[in-house]
């Protein structure tokens, strides 16, 4: 069965209010405390994975007893973060779009390499995303309609050495064929004029990261 979205919940910092975005239809992965955090909540995750080292037996016990699948990694000898391989595995199910929630938090080390993720998405032409309390972080090639999502800014971050010929449409500070590079901070803090703005690029990869602050 194809879905449409496949939603990640994976173990950083994750709300209550990331359960309203599940939808009926949504393929649901558990990446190690994820899968936990979801159960707790009542929601049975389709697919839990992970290497699951900081979860004691009984709290295994319940998630192997509350999900479609359970795909148990040796926490020594795998290559992948629980959240790569959640999101490898989220990408054979060829879903219109992904989304992962706790994909952000204290490790710095752990956010960057999720946002990086992105690019995986991109390859497989298939729309990606993070959300978090204060953020919503997606990433563009070519061109993509910026939805107002309840967020204060907007911010264009180039994710390659330049991201060239940049245009904006339905934003306050409108950009007219200009070019990005790395280092700079000319796309930080804009905002949306309209409720949809429209950003086209011609080179490069652009990261659109909706924030607010707490």
């Amino acid at each position: 069965m194809k879905h449409t979205r496949v939603l990640i919940f994976t173990g950083g910092e994750l709300s209550p209010r990331f359960l309203d975005e599940v939808q009926n239809g949504d393929f649901i992965i558990g990446a190690d405390r994820g899968a936990l955090y979801l159960i707790e909540h009542g929601i049975k995750p389709n697919l839990s994975v992970g290497d699951f080292d900081s979860i004691p037996p009984e709290q295994m016990d319940q998630i192997h007893s509350n999900s479609g699948k359970v795909i148990d990694c040796d926490p020594i000898d795998k290559n992948l973060t629980d959240t790569e391989l959640a999101f490898e595995l989220a990408l054979e199910h060829s879903p219109e779009s992904i989304m992962i929630l706790g994909a952000t938090g204290t490790r710095l080390d752990h956010t960057l390499a999720n946002i990086h993720m992105l690019i995986r998405g991109l390859q497989h032409h298939i729309p990606c995303s993070i959300l978090d309390e204060n953020n919503f972080i997606t990433l563009t090639g070519s061109s993509c309609i910026v939805e107002n999502k309840g967020f204060t800014y907007v911010s264009l971050l180039p994710l390659t050495t330049e991201v060239t010929g940049i245009n904006l449409e339905g934003f306050e500070y409108p950009l007219h064929d200009a070019t990005l590079r790395l280092g700079q901070s000319l796309g930080v803090s804009n905002k949306l004029a309209e409720d949809k703005g429209t950003v086209r690029i011609e080179g490069g990869l652009l990261l659109i990261i909706q924030s607010k602050d707490r």
